[in-house]
């Protein structure tokens, strides 16, 4: 494995916008591995048991989820000193000013609304590949 390639964990509930992402990364040839999970509590469960590789790790958080929601799972990982330093970009369609503002206090890399469109929505994520690329990671 490329010591520079990147592992996105995606936390999304719902089944068409996971896959809308999937669809995206295609158009845009991005490769990267992709986890899923459908809540905060799974998304936990990947982090903290080694199911993800632990390095280079980009995490993409819907906020609006059953069982913990995005907010909450982010408190989680800023308070577990192994997960604390995680990049976490949110992609929501919460346009809440509440949301948006308890997001950056919670030290997110970027608030993203997702896009209406299919190509909007792949303009999106060609975007934040290009982000990923340049960044570094703790």
């Amino acid at each position: 494995m490329d010591e520079r390639a990147l592992t996105i964990l995606l936390v999304d509930d719902d089944e068409v916008d996971v896959m809308t992402v999937k669809r995206a990364f295609t158009k845009a040839n991005i490769t990267n591995q992709v986890f899923v999970a459908t809540n905060g509590v799974e998304a936990l469960e990947l982090l903290r048991h080694d199911k993800i590789p632990p390095q280079r790790r980009l995490v993409l958080l819907d906020l609006n989820m059953p069982r913990m929601n995005g907010i909450e799972f982010l408190r989680e990982i800023r308070k577990d000193p192994a997960l604390a330093s995680l990049t976490v970009v949110v992609l929501t369609t919460s346009n809440e000013d509440r949301d948006r503002v308890e997001a950056f206090q919670l030290n997110v890399s970027g608030y993203l609304l997702k896009p209406v469109t299919f190509s909007d929505f792949a303009d999106v994520m060609a975007t934040l590949n290009k982000y990923w690329t340049l960044m570094e990671f703790p």
